[in-house]
């Protein structure tokens, strides 16, 4: 394959999948709606369309501008979207759709793409825009890659958990590292050992590359970091990248509740562990950073940055109250 169209392709994910995509000497287009700055603007190598993706015939103007080999669907949420576009490039060597871990359905350890069952989804859901319905809407997205791919379509999904590194928006990591970078003390829900698997974000990328060259159409496959690690391991892991070392003070429900925080108020707090097999995608050839690296990019791009992340947790007035009450056990 030697063309890609990246719908999305200038925030996160999408942004390290076109330099993922460049530096295997893919010719890249990106179709967005130009809402947010184009980190490829000044390189010729980067064609850009503006459109929106929920509009059919921009999209069949897309494709009939670029005639694509692949197509790497990076801002599909809703069902109709991906039903949309894998009848759009149906004709298209390869079409990858971005899915997520929440599409899963049942709390399994670890979760697997075959076995695993996913949400369900129903008519009035697959067009809910809140956050509650995500999983579902995601869900319902892989029923359609399949649909696709048993029409003929070339049509597989990638499924990571939370994604994290350079340039994401969402500041969940921040939130931490921040947190670590400004603090002696870090207070942490429950008792630290809770496990939520994450991704890094140029793993993603490189998922979405491999199983456009290599997937099974009608497929999914998870992606996420080969060495999962609870929330303390990656406080202590952020700490070491940064030189320095904090104290982790565990809190139960009782003691934030005294501070007026709940456990889940924490990102990156999941009570029951989520964690997804890669062992479909390492099939392909694809394995995950080592974590050390992959936490060092993403605190040298914090530092770098203005984010904080801090309306992802409590605030540290809130938390220095929870603190004094630990303090008097």
């Amino acid at each position: 394959m030697d063309s890609a169209l990246v719908i999305g392709g200038t925030r996160f994910i999408g942004r390290h999948l076109v330099s993922e995509l460049l530096a295997h000497d893919y010719d890249v287009t990106i179709f967005n709606r130009g809402n947010h700055d184009n980190p490829f603007a000044d390189d010729d190598r980067v064609d850009h369309i503006e459109g929106d993706r929920t509009n059919d015939s921009a999209l069949e103007a897309a494709a009939m501008t670029v005639d694509p080999d692949a197509v790497f669907d990076c801002v599909a949420y809703y069902p109709r979207d991906v039903r949309a576009a894998t009848t759009i490039f149906a004709d298209c060597d390869a079409y990858v759709y971005i899915s997520s871990g929440a599409a899963y359905g049942r709390e399994d350890i670890p979760k697997r793409e075959d076995r695993t069952p996913l949400e369900s989804c129903t008519a009035e859901e697959a067009t809910d825009d809140s956050q509650e319905t995500y999983g579902k809407r995601k869900a319902e997205g892989d029923r359609a890659v399949v649909a696709a791919a048993e029409s003929g379509v070339n049509a597989m999904s990638v499924r990571p958990p939370i994604v994290y590194g350079p340039h994401d928006y969402t500041e969940r990591l921040d939130f931490w590292i921040d947190r670590v970078n400004r603090f002696d003390r870090v207070l942490v829900p429950g008792d630290g050992t809770n496990l939520w698997q994450r991704v890094y974000v140029e793993d993603v990328a490189r998922a979405m590359r491999i199983v456009a060259e290599r997937g099974e159409p009608g497929e999914s496959y998870n992606v996420g970091d080969q060495r999962a690690v609870t929330l303390e391991e990656m406080i202590n892991l952020i700490a070491s990248q940064l030189d320095t070392s904090v104290d982790v003070v565990h809190a139960g429900p009782r003691e934030l509740e005294a501070g007026g925080i709940a456990p889940d108020d924490y990102v990156l707090y999941r009570e029951y562990p989520h964690l997804l097999s890669t062992a479909k995608l390492a099939a392909l050839g694809w394995e995950s950073t080592p974590l050390e690296e992959a936490m060092a990019r993403a605190v040298e791009d914090h530092l770098e940055s203005d984010r904080d992340g801090r309306e992802n947790g409590p605030d540290r007035a809130t938390e220095e109250r929870v603190l004094g009450i630990l303090d008097t056990l």
